[in-house]
């Protein structure tokens, strides 16, 4: 009966999410993923409302300025195509975490991860919970998600620096589409943030802001 029931609220949430993305009003949204594990889910709070305003203005976005939190194995995630992530330390996801999420990116979803620095060890091993025969490639600097709108010639800009390594993008592909986005050794969310938090350089931030249209472009035009 227990199984019955969450299989009934699964296709009840594919099928609203459908609606969703298939309907212009309701389409372009963005929620801020709550994950287990310790790690601050909520780190960066400036950033997203910062980014939305950005894009609004200038990419033609229409999307609601709060963005909501939903948890990652709740029905909840399957109400918004774009879901974004991010945190310094622990993520763990349980199989029925893993099981939602999985169902959710193949139905259409897409998960940004940008990692504020710490999360890497932590988010590429519970992604195998996700997609176990599915591995994290390094997208190459000619992707379409580094020049529509703005262009990056070489690729995801680095904000932050934290260890002196080179911004790597990630891409896990499904079925050929891209689903998940692990933006790593950039931290584009600080540079999202209020200016005054990280004391960031306009020019730097217009670089993370521009960046983090590209994502929202693509998402929600392909």
């Amino acid at each position: 009966m227990k199984h019955h029931a969450l299989k009934s609220l699964y296709v009840i949430a594919v099928i609203s999410f459908a609606l969703l993305w298939s309907t212009t009003s309701f389409a372009q949204e963005i929620a801020v993923l709550k994950y287990k594990g310790g790690g601050d889910w909520y780190s960066n709070p400036t950033s997203l409302p910062n980014l939305i305003s950005f894009c609004n203005a200038n990419i033609g976005t229409k999307i609601t300025n709060k963005p909501e939190v939903v948890e990652t194995g709740s029905t909840d995630i399957f109400q918004y195509p774009f879901l974004h992530m991010t945190g310094h330390g622990n993520v763990f996801f349980s199989d029925e975490d893993a099981i939602n999420l999985k169902n959710y990116l193949i139905s259409g979803g897409f998960l940004h991860i940008d990692d504020n620095y710490g999360m890497e060890p932590y988010i590429t091993k519970e992604l195998k919970k996700v997609f176990p025969n599915h591995e994290l490639i390094e997208l190459p600097a000619h992707h379409p998600i580094f020049n529509t709108p703005y262009n990056f010639p070489e690729g995801l800009p680095k904000i932050h620096e934290h260890d002196g390594k080179r911004p790597q993008a990630f891409g896990l592909f499904y079925n050929s589409r891209l689903v998940v986005l692990f933006t790593y050794e950039s931290d584009l969310g600080n540079g999202w943030e209020n200016a005054e938090v990280h004391n960031d350089p306009e020019s730097v931030r217009e670089k993370a802001l521009k960046m983090g249209a590209n994502i929202l472009k693509y998402v929600f035009e392909n």
